[in-house]
């Protein structure tokens, strides 16, 4: 780059950074980083291209992330983002020379391949001060390790989000959305869920006892090692669900639909599976011990 001469620029800064429009300050391009690329461009040390549109100056980069550079500079904290998401601010953060975001960027990613926890994205008091809205909705987002119970969470949309060891105990779900989340190991005692949906959850090692399930959507859901002892059930859909070594001891399922569901070495003893559909499922390792089948559509099951 050539050497700019003699050039001062306002203390607001207009931006055109490859078609996207953002404005800011010299301190907040020369401070965070002062060894860097922009804080060189904007001590008038570096050419720095004039757009066409007067007002702005122009740098020929991708401004998809560049937002998360200025607010990198403003408050030093790395951006949540997915792997590909690192990957291409670490290209820009390159460009620019920031090297301190880099690092930080490097960090978190080392943590997420030793396995360390993430830290949820919102807190417990950041959920409640949410559902206080009709139609809420947590989709994607990471809520690993909090505590829910107790809270009214009717109708809340929690589809692909992170629910890994969330405690959900006494809390009221009713018609709430857990479309394709992981929640592996969360906590569901005593909760209401009736009509919710986990359609394509996973639930492995969750624990549901004393849940009311009523008439919810379970279809293709992982349930492997889940606990619903002594929960209702009745009416659930369970069609091609994994219930491989679930514990089902005193559950309700009368009326449920079981169509296609693995139910190797799940434990069935003393539950209520009157009138259930179970056509064609394979109960031969499936302890039925006291199990009520009066009326179950046992067409074609394998026992």
């Amino acid at each position: 780059m050539q050497i700019m001469k003699d050039h001062t620029f306002s203390s607001l800064i207009r931006l055109n950074i490859g078609g996207k429009k953002f404005c800011t300050t010299i301190d907040t391009l020369t401070r965070g980083e002062p060894d860097s690329m922009l804080a060189a461009m904007f001590r008038g040390r570096l050419m720095v291209s004039e757009d066409p549109d007067k007002g702005y100056v122009f740098i020929d980069r991708d401004g998809k992330h560049f937002r998360h550079i200025l607010n990198w500079l403003r408050d030093g904290v790395v951006p949540t983002l997915t792997d590909a998401g690192y990957s291409e601010l670490m290209r820009e953060a390159e460009y620019y020379q920031l090297l301190g975001l880099l690092e930080g960027i490097n960090s978190v990613l080392n943590k997420r391949k030793e396995g360390n926890e993430l830290d949820a994205e919102l807190t417990r008091a950041d959920i409640i001060k949410c559902i206080q809205y009709k139609k809420v909705k947590f989709r994607g987002i990471n809520f690993s390790g909090l505590d829910l119970s107790k809270l009214d969470l009717s109708y809340v949309d929690f589809s692909y989000a992170s629910l890994q060891n969330v405690l959900f105990s006494h809390a009221n779900l009713l018609c709430a959305k857990f479309r394709d989340v992981d929640a592996e190991g969360s906590i569901f005692h005593n909760a209401t869920l009736r009509e919710c949906e986990f359609t394509g959850a996973n639930l492995r090692g969750a624990s549901l006892a004393g849940a009311n399930l009523q008439s919810a959507t379970l279809q293709d859901a992982c349930l492997v090692d889940c606990n619903f002892c002594g929960a209702n059930l009745r009416s659930a859909h369970l069609q091609t669900a994994d219930l491989t070594n679930a514990n089902f001891e005193g559950a309700n399922l009368e009326g449920a639909n079981l169509k296609g569901a693995k139910l190797n070495n799940a434990n069935l003893k003393g539950a209520n599976l009157q009138r259930a559909y179970l056509r064609r499922v394979n109960l031969q390792n499936a302890h039925l011990e006291d199990a009520k089948l009066d009326g179950a559509n046992l067409l074609g099951a394998i026992r």
